[in-house]
């Protein structure tokens, strides 16, 4: 897909799985199961997908997957599958960890953050060491000091080593952080939960996060368990959704495990998912 100046890809780094009931919240399993079946531990398909954007002197990558450093009890927990895993996927493309200049990690839990570093020859340092990483500063104090609720969502080691290294660029809200390229923030799921826009002004891509992490999330009330604030949740929904249908906004779904991208329209039932977009 191109946008102005910059080239962009999806990036596949593996699935996962976690539990149905705390994806959709309040939502009966009766509705949810209807677009995500369960397995028999109640968890549902996931993908970690991430965005590479090229251009402007820039190889940017927005978020990173589970990474590698886990261990089997979080493989057999979350059923962990990286055969296309973040370092093949960016190989496709001609990158290597080297070249990639920014990460743009839209908050720390470990299923988007995991990649950012990795453990060689027993010791934690950065997948990418020529690049600086990009967190929301509130997000950043969430990660040193999480609530009992959301503590097991942090893994340090996926984080701490950027500061240790020099490689943490801490960002106060809503910015353009390269030309054409902005961060919007959202505190529902997660305080400083930055989303991203990638916009010439004629054709908009939007990184949902985990604001929408699949299409089946984009009914305003269909909101996970997991977010710390989902009032607030709800009125950013609203607020995305509606710039979304009025610009005609193509959205990317990082954990939708079948569609990448797509287009969202307004019905007399809400917002619904109308159709996939292809990255040409």
């Amino acid at each position: 897909m191109k946008i102005g100046n910059y080239d962009i890809y999806p990036i596949e780094t593996g699935t996962f799985k976690l539990d149905g009931g705390s994806m959709f919240g309040i939502i009966p399993k009766v509705l949810w199961e209807k677009t995500n079946k369960a397995d028999e531990r109640n968890r549902i398909k996931l993908s970690a997908r991430c965005l590479l954007i090229v251009g402007n002197g820039k190889i940017v990558l927005m978020d990173d997957g589970n990474g590698t450093k886990v261990t089997q009890k979080f493989i057999d927990i979350y059923e962990l599958d990286t055969t296309n895993n973040l370092y093949s996927s960016l190989k496709k493309y001609g990158v290597k960890p080297a070249d990639i200049t920014d990460v743009i990690l839209s908050h720390l839990h470990f299923d988007h953050a995991g990649g950012s570093t990795i453990k060689d020859k027993g010791v934690i340092k950065p997948a990418f060491p020529n690049a600086i990483y990009h967190v929301q500063r509130t997000q950043w104090e969430n990660a040193l000091n999480p609530t009992e609720r959301d503590k097991a969502s942090y893994i340090p080691d996926d984080y701490m080593p950027l500061k240790d290294f020099g490689l943490l660029n801490l960002i106060d809200g809503d910015i353009e952080i390269f030309s054409q390229i902005s961060v919007c923030v959202s505190n529902g799921h997660s305080p400083g939960l930055q989303l991203l826009k990638i916009s010439d002004g004629k054709k908009t891509l939007f990184y949902a996060a985990d604001l929408m992490p699949c299409t089946s999330h984009v009914p305003l009330s269909y909101i996970m368990g997991f977010d710390l604030n989902p009032l607030i949740t709800l009125e950013d929904k609203k607020k995305f959704l509606k710039r979304a249908v009025d610009e005609n906004w193509i959205i990317f779904f990082e954990h939708d495990p079948d569609t990448i991208a797509g287009k969202i329209k307004r019905t007399e039932k809400g917002y619904m998912f109308d159709s996939p977009v292809e990255f040409v």
